[in-house]
């Protein structure tokens, strides 16, 4: 499932970073390492992000099981979130 999902999940927050990066911002509007490793914030965005996945991916992986997947990876997914920005430059 690891292999089938992380393309997705790569693709969604390449195209929505705009969207995604300000529930993970701290009050000063920058992504943190802190901000991370906050569940909550990061359940957040896993639920936000199932919503754009495909149908028939959303058909195969039910949402508490992305979520779970998104949280087991988080540190490998957001990282493409915190880096990517700086690479464009």
């Amino acid at each position: 499932m690891d292999d089938k999902l992380t393309g997705p999940v790569a693709a969604i927050i390449d195209k929505h970073r705009t969207t995604i990066a300000p529930m993970l911002a701290a009050n000063g509007g920058a992504i943190t390492r802190t901000a991370l490793q906050n569940d909550t914030a990061v359940r957040t965005v896993a639920g936000y992000c199932y919503q754009l996945l495909p149908g028939l991916i959303r058909l195969a992986v039910k949402e508490p099981a992305f979520i779970e997947f998104v949280m087991m990876h988080r540190e490998q997914l957001l990282n493409r979130l915190v880096e990517q920005p700086a690479q464009q430059r």
